[in-house]
């Protein structure tokens, strides 16, 4: 049997199998802790594995369309310029008439979908003298949210920006396309709200329009302060500026890889954690570098076609992105961007210099390329949408053992059907081992696994074979 037909006959079982569930989440018993132990693999053995993967991601990682994406990006440019400082009065020009406009699109979702997306706009004063800022300005975000049926507070983010600069970062009246910067994320951001309104999932998905992102990361930081006071319990913020470029400055043509942003872990840590740190490892295995982890595994599992490539690093060499200050605020959160960076397109005045073309003009932009990243986005956010709840209170032990060993108390799920302990060397980037424990056991020995070579992490698996975002131990215990 070849490859392809393998896979299109295991895709057509699951088909069937989960045919008849359309909202499993809803209907299974509720885990509890303080439940059985196991002290070998021979009792998860004995429970079958949950699905590799779920047919609904994959329908829907392929479902964001080029032509729809294009359509929206032709709208975006033909405002002139969306400068964050730019008119508002107009209906035609400057990023007044885009808020507008991509608040009508939500709409427009919402009502083909029976109203299932909440539609809302944040505004905000910035005053005149704060940074990139000289007049008092009101920043406006908008967004969407698909509530979800199970747990409504745990919330799952996609964005994108909505403002556009040339040259001069201050000039708001000069015709600034910002075709590609950050059109591209921002049609991306609308797309995957269409695809995904078809479905409704346990936790709730915000789709996000910010602005004043070229001012200084404004509408992030208002949204991420939104979503700390009101206590949103925030699973993870995918960031996505500039998802259509394929042609490098450096004259690199790739369609096919794009790039993961991730801080290695939350700042600000207080001493004991920082000790914590220091003896028993997590340099690189904080919320956000688990959220990438994630991205890159759906990014294979359901678009093969894609090479995700992990950057270690909060974001490009000395620059930012809107995912930052949900980083500040204490929320995973990660960038997507495309591999091939063309300078000669971002933050130019739109011109002709010595046979070379500046500007981000929309003829620097791949549709198809934008379409493709947008699945990626969808096949993460509707994964961590159907996921169980992630089990907390982590726990490793085993030291001078010949064995590791591993608690955890399991979140409130109505559809847990177990979880994997994920291992790997240390230097290992992505998690290369695991081993299934289905529900009713939280506590797990690995004999034979020597605790001092191998980090561990612990995530829920649901009946459909979504998981929760990888935990990694917050404490030791010693029996």
């Amino acid at each position: 049997m070849s490859k392809k037909l393998g896979y299109l006959t295991a895709l057509l079982g699951l088909s069937l199998l989960t045919s008849a569930r359309a909202d499993a989440d809803a209907a299974e018993p509720v885990a509890t802790s303080g439940a059985a132990t196991a002290t070998s693999s021979a009792a998860a053995r004995r429970v079958t594995a949950p699905p590799s993967f779920d047919p609904r991601v994959m329908e829907l990682a392929a479902a964001p369309r080029a032509d729809r994406i294009e359509a929206d990006i032709r709208t975006l440019v033909g405002f002139g310029t969306r400068h964050t400082m730019s008119e508002t009065a107009s209906d035609t020009q400057g990023i007044g008439a885009a808020v507008r406009w991509m608040k009508a699109e939500f709409e427009k979702i919402s009502a083909e979908c029976g109203g299932c997306l909440e539609v809302y706009e944040q505004r905000t004063l910035v005053k005149a003298g704060s940074e990139r800022i000289d007049r008092d300005t009101e920043v406006v975000n908008v967004y969407a949210v698909l509530r979800g049926t199970v747990r409504p507070n745990d919330y799952v983010i996609m964005s994108g920006d909505i403002d556009s600069r040339v040259t001069d970062v201050m000039n708001s009246t000069s015709v600034s396309p910002g075709a590609n910067d950050n059109a591209s994320g921002l049609a991306g951001t609308i797309e995957a709200a269409r695809v995904l309104s078809r479905y409704k999932f346990a936790n709730s998905i915000v789709l996000a329009g910010l602005s004043g992102e070229e001012q200084n990361l404004y509408g992030g930081e208002f949204l991420a302060a939104k979503a700390k006071a009101e206590g949103w319990n925030v699973i993870g913020v995918l960031n996505n500026d500039m998802i259509g470029n394929i042609e490098g400055v450096n004259g690199v043509v790739n369609n096919r890889s794009f790039r993961i942003f991730s801080e290695p872990y939350f700042q600000g840590a207080d001493e004991k954690t920082l000790q914590q740190r220091r003896y028993y490892g997590g340099e690189v295995d904080g919320p956000s570098r688990q959220l990438a982890r994630y991205v890159y595994r759906t990014t294979q599992t359901y678009l093969p076609q894609l090479d995700p490539m992990m950057v270690y690093r909060l974001d490009r060499f000395g620059r930012g992105g809107h995912h930052t200050p949900f980083n500040n605020a204490g929320f995973p959160a990660v960038r997507l961007m495309e591999t091939n960076e063309n300078y000669n397109r971002q933050h130019q005045d739109i011109r002709t210099e010595n046979g070379v073309q500046y500007g981000d003009v929309i003829e620097g932009v791949n549709f198809d390329y934008a379409a493709r990243l947008t699945g990626a986005n969808v096949a993460a956010l509707a994964s961590l949408g159907w996921a169980p709840a992630a089990p907390t209170d982590v726990a490793l032990g085993g030291g001078v053992q010949p064995a590791a060993k591993l608690r955890w108390k399991p979140g409130s799920s109505r559809n847990l059907l177990g979880h994997k302990i994920y291992y790997r060397l240390t230097t290992e980037p992505q998690w290369t081992h695991s081993v299934w424990v289905p529900a009713g056991t939280n506590e797990y020995t690995m004999t034979g696994l020597v605790v001092d070579n191998y980090y561990f992490g612990v995530a829920a698996v649901s009946r459909d074979g979504n998981e929760s975002l990888v935990q990694f131990p917050s404490s030791v215990f010693r029996d």
